[in-house]
């Protein structure tokens, strides 16, 4: 099987009224229902157990975000899972309440990621990537893992972000916009009110519990060290072999990016997935793609990891692809 191959395997089809490629979207929808249910579930149990009980419930929704960005949230930007425009818009923001991040937001980024493909500065010093690992490095070199990992969550640009959504039309910024007013409203909701009889106000042992120590900064933390265990290091083409080029792309079947791609037959569209998670090891090498072998969150323990060039061996491929 070719690379042209694994690009041209059609699509599933479904005579489902609810889902628009396959049954089997419920799975992630009924995780992502979980996810929103753990997230209000944590801020009612709160006030009634300790601390030490709390402190393992909100690392487990941590480790939930990352799982839900990188799985439920990652497939849904690429297929989304149902008919209705109007329920995909809904699912989009029970996503935003659950992880608390715009949905539509993070299509621009993650689609943003696909164009550049985790590319080196140009000319203008920027990178096409917004989450490229070398957009804070230098010399071009890769950003220090560490200061990629715990800052990438606060150099997000919600204004270049708002100006590509101009690009896609009013109604795309309209939903990003209201995806970002539930989840705020959400948690400003939760800082105000204590959920017990009789009802207090400033819940502000909550927001200490959960702002710092659960969510934002580790489930972003995880959730970009993902990103930074694989786009760091990525594979050598194959001997005789041209490097893969960074291509835009507009699904999950592209053969070049440079971070993970999860190719879960639950996670995805069924039988496109499992064709090209079986495609020719030779067809893999020859395209630059590594098969992690862990879960994606996981992918820094892959036993078959490439090394990094030593510096000044020469340069580093700027593409290539892990594929789960």
């Amino acid at each position: 099987m070719t690379s042209a191959d694994i690009l041209n395997i059609e699509r599933p089809t479904t005579d489902s009224k609810l889902f628009a490629h396959t049954r089997w979207d419920i799975v992630p929808t009924l995780a992502a229902l979980f996810h929103l249910a753990w997230f209000i579930g944590m801020y009612f149990l709160f006030p009634h157990v300790s601390l030490w009980v709390m402190l393992p419930i909100g690392f487990l929704y941590a480790l939930m975000v990352n799982a839900n960005i990188n799985g439920v949230s990652h497939n849904f930007i690429h297929n989304p899972f149902f008919r209705s425009d109007l329920l995909n818009r809904i699912f989009g923001v029970i996503e935003s309440v659950a992880c608390c991040f715009s949905q539509t937001y993070y299509d621009v980024v993650h689609m943003q990621h696909h164009k550049g493909n985790s590319d080196r500065p140009g000319d203008d010093g920027e990178t096409i990537d917004w989450l490229s690992i070398y957009r804070h490095g230098h010399d071009g070199e890769a950003e220090n893992p560490w200061s990629y990992i715990f800052l990438s969550f606060f150099r997000d640009n919600p204004g270049a972000i708002e100006r590509e959504l101009r690009k896609r039309g009013q109604t795309e910024l309209r939903w990003g916009r209201i995806e970002l007013a539930v989840f705020i409203t959400i948690l400003v909701l939760m800082a105000v009110i204590v959920p017990v009889r009789p009802i207090h106000f400033i819940n502000w042992r909550y927001m200490c519990f959960f702002l710092p120590s659960s969510t934002w900064a580790t489930a972003s933390a995880t959730s970009t060290a993902t990103t930074a265990t694989t786009a760091a290091i990525p594979t050598s083409p194959s001997p005789g072999a041209s490097a893969p080029t960074a291509k835009s792309t507009t699904g999950p079947s592209s053969t070049t990016a440079t971070t993970p791609s999860i190719t879960s037959a639950l996670r995805s569209t069924g039988s496109r997935w499992k064709n090209s998670a079986r495609a020719s090891p030779s067809c893999k090498k020859q395209e630059g793609v590594r098969v992690i072998k862990h879960a994606h969150m996981l992918g820094f323990l892959d036993p078959d990891l490439p090394k990094r060039n030593a510096r000044g061996s020469g340069p580093v491929p700027t593409t290539g692809r892990a594929q789960a």
